[in-house]
């Protein structure tokens, strides 16, 4: 029996890849076929940047009220209802014929639905996962790269073949199906609740923001976290169209090559830094966000060469690198945020530095248009990601030797 739960949780870490290639390729359908829906509806950059934009608000906006679910309710059926809903929206999306709906699925329903997904998700696989929880979660997080790869290229093909509705149709099909798998095979876990804790009011939808805005560490990494989604918002809405304007490439073919060599590199880069983390913080705990202060000065080199690469090869070179090391943050935001965070809080605490994230990264896609507007191109908009990014990871270096062993001792001591 213990043998059994031994390999079970590595078969829930499979259940939770799938969701997740499934949630971030959902989200990279609309990236990739973006131009082919400003121009079928008459539309200009920044008025189709802002359905990105009310996606990521409402996104933000509803994550707080999912990981209050995550910790009062089943984080099996919060994960896989949340599958459910965000797919059918993802169906109906195909249906818009304007702007008006295409917020509505796009930002209420899908963003909605997905809100509830990722708080429950990783609360659920940091239960199954403690002295392997860095090395899971960056197992995990590779399905993201694998799903925004397969969408770029897969929803660009159908875009240009069969026109950018058949896109959302497909990979809101592929989601209700598994579904139907998840509320099959995935299991809750009891929840761990420490005795401090056990005679108090039940979860408060604050509790959350509370923890994480009181405790150094984890403000850092929601910081951090802003500065990340900022950038990588901006990036994966419009390099797409980059290529595509720059370059002349095809939806295909920019679809595929905005993503495959950042997430390629990506998912090398995640794999080799979850392994290190677990390895390195057992010996001492700030190294994780060392980690990941490293991984957001040396990807943030690379973000000014894209916006003055003339050959289409040294721009790769420079996605590669920035996917390479953007992983080294990737692989470990979960893991420190748990690492000075109490348990029974773990998807309140995800929710509440999940909206400040995604508040803060939902304005990119319509600066960045504004930007693109003014001067005819997105060549001025790379240097300015790359500096957000340098100032977030030499603020994470400091506070790794400030605050993080004197939290992660704390949490540890309460618990």
């Amino acid at each position: 029996m213990k043998n059994n739960a031994k390999w079970y949780k590595w078969e829930v870490l499979a259940l939770l890849w799938v969701a997740f290639l499934l949630n971030q390729g959902d989200r990279q359908v609309f990236n990739s076929v973006l131009p082919l829906i400003r121009d079928s509806l008459g539309l200009t950059d920044s008025s189709v940047s802002l359905i990105a934009v009310f996606f990521n608000l409402f996104y933000a906006a509803m994550v707080p009220i999912g990981g209050w679910c995550g910790d009062r309710f089943s984080r099996k059926w919060v994960t896989t209802l949340s599958i459910l809903f965000w797919s059918v929206a993802t169906m109906l999306t195909g249906l818009a014929n304007g702007v008006f709906l295409l917020i509505l699925t796009r930002s209420i329903a899908t963003g909605g639905g997905e809100a509830f997904f990722g708080p429950a998700n990783y609360s659920l696989l940091g239960q199954y996962h403690t002295d392997t929880r860095a090395r899971a979660m960056s197992i995990h997080q590779t399905s993201y790269y694998v799903g925004v790869i397969l969408a770029g290229w897969l929803a660009g093909y159908i875009g240009d073949h069969l026109g950018w509705k058949y896109a959302f149709y497909i990979f809101g099909g592929a989601g209700v199906i598994w579904a139907a798998v998840m509320a099959w095979r995935l299991r809750d876990l009891p929840r761990q609740i420490p005795d401090q804790a056990a005679g108090e009011a039940k979860v408060s939808i604050w509790d959350g923001f509370k923890t994480v805005f009181t405790t150094p560490t984890a403000l850092m990494v929601t910081i951090g976290f802003c500065g990340f989604i900022f950038v990588i918002t901006g990036y994966m809405t419009w390099v797409p169209t980059f290529l595509q304007e720059n370059f002349g490439q095809s939806g295909a073919q920019a679809g595929l090559n905005s993503m495959l060599w950042t997430y390629v590199a990506a998912f090398l880069g995640v794999l080799l830094a979850g392994t290190l983390s677990d390895k390195w913080a057992a010996k001492d705990p700030k190294r994780r966000m060392i980690i990941q202060g490293a991984g957001l000065i040396l990807g943030a080199a690379f973000l000014p060469f894209m916006g003055t690469a003339a050959n289409i090869w040294l721009l790769y070179l420079c996605f590669a690198g920035w996917g390479f090391f953007r992983a080294f943050f990737d692989a470990n935001i979960y893991a420190a945020l748990y690492d000075v965070t109490p348990e029974h809080l773990h998807a309140s605490c995800s929710s509440a530095m999940i909206m400040t994230g995604f508040a803060v990264g939902a304005t990119a896609p319509y600066i960045l248009a504004i930007i693109k507007e003014a001067t005819g191109s997105l060549n001025a908009t790379f240097p300015i990601l790359g500096a957000i990014w340098l100032l977030c990871g030499l603020a994470c270096l400091w506070v790794s030797y400030r605050h993080y062993n004197r939290d992660n001792t704390k949490i540890k001591q309460y618990e």
